[in-house]
């Protein structure tokens, strides 16, 4: 009976930290901007974004749906982009792939890839459009960004299972 019930406190202790650790990597994710990397063509996936989509396709619980608004804002801030779009896009992000994860019965790995990639995709795509003249020659630029972004999306989703306590046995 104790050992359940020591069970029952270390999951809900796993639970509160995941429930404040979230949004603090999600922001620590969007603040990678300010390191001084340097490169001749920019190909830094968006870790705040990729974050927030990792956390929500392994932790759904963690997020309220208005989330991503604040979490866009503080990006918007940090980064430069023009101000607005990372929340909107972040937003339509998380609803759609809520959308998504609502419909389907069941996902693994292969599934939150897919569904990932296209969120992230998408989402570059739209903040390319909004953010640079669309005579910028930033296409192949934007291409290896989200090649990037995906490639490393795998390895987001280890980190989220990581630290929301996925990875323990219970």
């Amino acid at each position: 009976m104790s050992g359940s019930l020591s069970a029952d406190i270390d999951r809900a202790d796993r639970w509160r930290r995941a429930y404040w650790l979230a949004p603090v990597t999600v922001m620590l994710g969007s603040m990678l901007t300010l390191l001084p990397f340097v490169a001749t063509i920019p190909i830094l996936p968006p870790f705040g974004l990729m974050m927030l989509i990792g956390w929500r396709l392994l932790r759904a619980d963690l997020f309220q749906p208005w989330s991503p608004l604040l979490l866009g804002l503080f990006d918007d801030l940090i980064s430069g982009q023009p101000f607005g779009s990372a929340m909107f896009f972040w937003t339509a992000c998380y609803l759609t792939v809520d959308m998504i994860d609502s419909r389907l019965v069941w996902r693994d790995l292969w599934h939150n890839w897919a569904i990932g990639a296209g969120a992230i995709g998408i989402t570059l795509v739209g903040e390319r459009i909004v953010s640079t003249p669309l005579v910028a020659n930033v296409d192949i630029a934007l291409l290896l960004q989200i090649v990037a972004s995906i490639a490393l999306l795998p390895l987001v989703f280890r980190l989220c299972a990581h630290l929301g306590g996925r990875g323990q046995k219970t």
